[in-house]
């Protein structure tokens, strides 16, 4: 899984109820209602309609900050003295030589207005420069050092060896030098190089040193480049032929076709405009002289045949013609001139927010919260935008004008991601060596914390919402969590907006959880508590209003206030409602019951946004009822200043509420062997520990009647455990006794018997307990009644092996991984399909060796195991969220998932490991043993209560029931054919020599059975025809049992566990490889000369699927 970075962000639209095709607008305009024109958004709600159906003056608040003196226009406040004229009559910048909000020192002659936070910032804001004058004495921050050029940066840079001012001052006059080699020390400097920065085009020296003697090659540039000439510089192809030299030798401009002139200018024939005026002057001012000529006299604009033209007629050496003044063209083949429209053909290359076209001209606007700089086309933020960058373990806050540099943390590990919370002053950042998400204050950087244990990919903050999210890589989650919760005796309330939103309730503990409000809500985006009322408060965005219940959601009022066009948050305290609002940029306050007297406590450019107010009352000491319980874990206040005893995750609470354990015997875990079944309780790994150098305390199984154990899973209603015999071909079932009774395996029969074959891969429906399996011989998937032994043929196709199978019965969904045949060659795939073999997917096909299949949360996400990568993989059922996690060292054997936990065994040298992580900490040995382990199960002793379409009565088949989605299908044994849904009858008799069709529809010659032909209508003559490939071997004739002879070719444990180039050797019952001439390493896996014989691995690990597979296979049951 690609793992990406997100944000969060709120969007408005408008929808055009338009009669004809609507008009597409340029960026910052808005369409008319009746989608006919567009309209600049600063002219929506500003007195005057600029629509034809007056759609921008609709739905428009009637309050105006500043009117103009003629005519209705309303002027934002930042608009005001800022030196363009908005309103007509050119009063919005009038009587501006008084200071005023926003406007802290006049310049350019009192045309411009600038705010404070302007001042010094290492800008010029206003043309005169009066804005940058006197800066040096604006003091640093006190843990700043000051620049020569007057910057400030931390103390913390100082003398570190790289210079961080602009004139390198931070790094003159250092006392003591950093560690630097020779070959990366600037000569006559204090300064220290990286390897990177030599010869890379730029003076890192004070000297240039670094930049000298390079030896540079001709440069090879990449496909949407273009090299100037044969030298060694690359620049965008876009820049080739832009009017401007951008290769050093110029190159990019030659052999470019000649540029057209501004329409109000002559164009020469050697290229060049000039001024109409200079034409036919009697001087020369084109390099071709094409400016003047014989032409100039005989055909000029004092002729009476001269052109009448609307703006200027100019005599050419080609006759006189019309000219238009600039900002206006000449009409096509016509003399008139018409305005153009620069917004139109150059929006970005004219104003860098919002162009608004005049007559002639153009005017730029920027967006709200913006200011517009000297040069009339650029925008600029009231505050000085701050960078927040992590460089390996720092982070810093850069300012972007003043070049201002601070060190807010620094980690011992690499900070990977961040994000901020403004409101709040606070910055989160994860790094996946700290397992955690951890913040620090912005004002106060030794103020600090962890958030989240556990390991994350990225992180971003919803400042609205007060969330912080973060991506959980493993299990391909994105989580969140409230940053702030608000909390009254004991009771949490949260706010859900949506398609139904509400606000709901409950105890801190997630106790007596209830909805409080359900109506009169859209967009609730903020939540307050009145202690003195017992009321809940909420902001409502989209509404534009401020909303009070009771705590039990009783006695709803709205408060839908001129004043609040968009409110943000809003707080309660004593009988004063407070709240800000990002469009009017204000933070007011008024009476919590009525909404009057009002008063605006701040008015300024930015928007504001969250609120909390500070006093004791807000927060009243109250005794904390946990001092009393003394529990063992965690301790959460509950409704009516009460508090309870929980325990984290995988501890159980005792019978005294005060104490948490892990689970008696619900959970614990199976380790196959040859003979034997461990089972080994999860809660021996708090009791006995972890890195045990030996198997902790368990429970050790024989299993009776089986000689070669490779694969098992379990039916936890029947507590049955089915094992897969390779020395013997079968599946046994098993019942397993009371663990107080001391009881140990009973055999109860075999479900299963082939001949001279082995399965390779088995799991058990536990709703139906059918037995899904395939086998060495038999890689098809295949379906037995437990009950009554009727066997069908599920999957067919190019599997040349299955190596494991998982069933997820409520859902009816059956997944495998195999090897297959495709074009030719063997591949590996991971593929789901419902349990009576349709609707089939392939998810992943890049493994190497996949097996240990489980399916987890509930259905919707796959886990295996890859035996050749060593690492655990992951993906949702629909094929996304592909997700990969290591195992580390040895070969890893057998996967299982239980209790949110992986557990993995390894075999490294004689020695077999067992390991656990959950995917966000690090993985931890729990113990090793010298058994050799062939497989992991989880087990559950809870009985499953799901059900699915087979439940009752199996579903009413007479033989097999095989669910899917909301369904299932009736399907008849091995030897019967189906008359209906329900009923299934014995093929018929055929004479000798012949063989019936599967569906009984006739009988073929025996010899017509898998000889590359289909004869059947059902096709079954050319199914499971082994080898795969056409022969005329006889197909084995329909038999109610599944006892089919098939010559083994081939001793497994070989090709298993010696790479087939060696001989299995058992001491101890310990499995050793005794290899062949040529070959070497404990599993035969390398060649004499010392060389890792990748390709004998993979081949090998892939014979293992098909031969032996069972021995690596898990059918995970969720």
């Amino acid at each position: 899984m690609n793992l990406f970075f997100f944000s969060l962000c709120q969007a408005s639209i408008s929808v055009l109820n338009a009669k004809s095709s609507p008009v597409t607008c340029r960026r910052g305009f808005r369409p008319c209602n009746d989608g006919l024109e567009c309209v600049i958004y600063s002219h929506w709600c500003d007195g005057e309609m600029d629509c034809l159906d007056g759609s921008d003056e609709e739905g428009c608040v009637s309050h105006c900050e500043f009117q103009c003196v003629h005519g209705s226009r309303c002027i934002p406040p930042d608009q005001m003295c800022d030196g363009q004229y908005d309103c007509r009559d050119q009063s919005d910048e009038m009587d501006c030589s008084r200071l005023g909000e926003g406007c802290d020192q006049r310049c350019d002659n009192n045309t411009r207005c600038i705010p404070e936070t302007f001042l010094c910032d290492g800008e010029r804001d206003c043309a005169d420069g009066s804005d940058e004058e006197k800066c040096d004495l604006v003091p640093c921050a006190f843990h700043q050092y000051r620049c020569i050029s007057g910057q400030c940066v931390s103390e913390a840079l100082r003398c570190d060896g790289y210079a961080d001012c602009s004139d390198r001052s931070d790094e003159m006059h250092c006392t003591r030098p950093p560690r630097c080699p020779t070959q990366l020390r600037c000569p006559n400097s204090h300064e220290c190089l990286q390897q990177e920065w030599l010869c890379d085009g730029e003076d890192d020296c004070p000297d240039g040193s670094d930049e000298k003697n390079c030896m540079t090659p001709v440069a090879k540039c990449r496909e949407y480049q273009w090299q100037c000439g044969d030298s060694s510089q690359c620049i965008p192809a876009s820049w080739r032929c832009d009017g401007k030299e951008d290769c050093h030798n110029g190159v990019d401009e030659d052999k470019c076709r000649q540029r057209k002139c501004p329409t109000h200018l002559y164009q020469c024939d050697s290229g060049e405009c000039v001024d109409p005026q200079l034409v036919c002057n009697g001087f020369t001012n084109c390099a071709d002289s094409s400016d003047e000529g014989v032409g100039c006299a005989q055909h000029n604009c004092s002729s009476p045949l001269a052109p009448r033209c609307d703006h200027h007629c100019v005599s050419t050496p080609n006759g006189a013609n019309c000219y238009c003044t600039a900002g206006f063209r000449l009409q096509s083949s016509t003399m008139s001139c018409v305005d153009i429209d620069e917004c139109s053909t150059m929006t970005y290359a004219v104003c860098k927010h919002i162009c608004l076209n005049t007559r002639g001209s153009y005017m730029c606007r920027c967006h709200p919260g913006f200011y517009l700089e000297p040069d009339n086309k650029s925008c600029k933020t009231k505050d000085e935008p701050v960078l927040l960058a992590s460089v390996q373990t720092e982070l810093l806050l850069v300012g972007v004008h003043s070049g201002t540099l601070r060190l807010l943390s620094s980690a011992s590990r690499p900070v990977f991601s961040l994000d901020y919370h403004w409101a709040q002053q606070r910055i989160y950042w994860l790094s996946p060596d700290y397992q955690s998400i951890r913040w620090v204050d912005v004002k106060d950087s030794n103020n600090k914390g962890t958030l989240i244990k556990g390991t994350s990919d990225f992180i971003a903050v919803d400042w609205i919402g007060k969330n912080l999210y973060w991506v959980d890589g493993l299990v391909g989650q994105i989580l969140v969590m409230k940053l702030s919760n608000t909390t009254l005796r004991s009771l949490m309330f949260w706010s859900e907006i949506g398609s139904r939103p509400q606000i709901e309730r409950s105890g801190m503990d997630g106790s007596k959880r209830k909805m409080v409000v359900s109506r009169g809500l859209s967009w609730p985006v903020s939540l307050a508590c009145d202690l003195l009322d017992n009321r809940i408060y909420w902001a409502d965005e989209k509404l534009r209003c401020i909303g009070s219940a009771s705590l039990d959601g009783d006695n709803v009022k709205i408060l839908q206030l001129v004043e609040t066009p968009s409110p943000f948050s809003v707080v309660v305290f004593n009988d004063r409602v407070f709240w800000s609002d990002t469009k009017r940029r204000t933070i007011r306050s008024a009476d919590k019951n009525t909404g009057k007297d009002q008063k605006v406590l701040v008015k300024r450019p930015g928007q504001p946004f969250g609120l909390k107010l500070m006093h004791p009352l807000s927060q009243p000491a109250i005794s904390n009822p946990c001092d009393k319980l003394h529990c063992s874990h965690l301790c959460l206040l509950a409704p009516a200043l009460t508090a309870v005893c929980r325990c984290p995750k995988g501890l159980l609470l005792s019978e005294d509420k005060l104490t948490c354990s892990l689970p008696t015997e619900s959970t614990s875990i199976l380790l196959l062997s040859h003979t034997t079944v461990y089972q080994i309780y999860l809660r021996s790994m708090h009791e006995d520990g972890v890195a045990l150098k030996k198997m902790p305390i368990n429970r050790a199984l024989a299993l009776p009647g089986v000689t070669e154990a490779t694969a098992l899973d379990v039916s936890i209603q029947e507590l049955y455990l089915y094992v897969a015999d390779a020395g013997q071909g079968s599946v046994n079932v098993l019942k397993l006794g009371n663990p107080r009774s001391r009881q140990g395996l009973t055999p109860v029969g075999k479900i299963l018997q082939l001949k001279d074959d082995s399965v390779t891969a088995l799991a058990v429906d536990w709703v139906t307990s059918n037995l899904y399996w395939s086998s060495t011989q038999r890689p098809d998937l295949h379906v037995t009644s437990h009950h009554d032994g009727y066997t069908t043929l599920l999957l067919q196709g190019s599997l040349k092996g299955t190596t494991s199978i998982a069933l997820h019965p409520p859902s009816g969904l059956l997944c495998y991984t195999a090897i297959v045949m495709a074009g030719g060659k063997s591949q590996t795939e991971v593929s789901c399909a419902w349990m009576d073999g349709r609707n089939k997917a392939v998810l992943w096909r890049k493994s190497s060796s996949p097996t240990s299949l489980a399916l987890l949360n509930e259905g919707t996400v796959i886990c295996w195991a890859d035996t050749s990568e060593g690492v655990i993989n992951s993906i949702g059922v629909d094929g996304s969220g592909y997700k990969q996690y290591k195992t580390g060292p040895g070969l890893l054997v057998s996967f299982t998932y239980i209790e949110k936990m992986f557990l993995w065994v390894t075999l490294d040298k004689d020695v077999t490991k067992l390991w656990f992580g959950d995917g966000l900490q690090p993985k931890q040995l729990w113990f090793e043993t010298k058994t050799s382990v062939v497989e992991v199960k989880g087990w559950i002793n809870d009985i499953p209560s799901e059900t699915n379409s087979c439940s009752n009565n199996n579903g009413g088949c007479p033989h097999l029931c095989l669910p899917y989605p909301q369904g299932r299908t009736c399907v008849c044994g091995r030897g019967f054919y189906k008359v209906n849904a329900t009923s299934c009858v014995h093929l018929p008799a055929c004479p000798a020599g012949k063989d019936s069709c599967f569906d009984g529809s006739k009988c073929i010659s025996s010899s017509k059975f898998c000889d590359g032909h289909v004869d059947c209508l059902d096709q079954s003559d050319e199914q499971e025809c082994f080898p795969r490939q056409f022969s005329s071997t006889p197909h084995p004739k329909a038999e109610e049992n599944s006892g089919l002879s098939i010559k083994k070719d081939s001793t497994p444990c070989d090709l298993q566990h010696c790479n087939g180039h060696g001989h299995c050797i058992t001491e101890n019952e310990v499995i050793h490889c005794h290899c062949v001439a040529g070959y070497k390493g404990e599993f035969c896996q390398e060649t004499e000369h010392g060389e890792s014989h990748v390709v004998a691995i993979l081949g090998v690990l892939c014979l293992l699927a098909v031969l032996m597979g069972a021995a690596f296979i898990f059918a995970k049951r969720y």
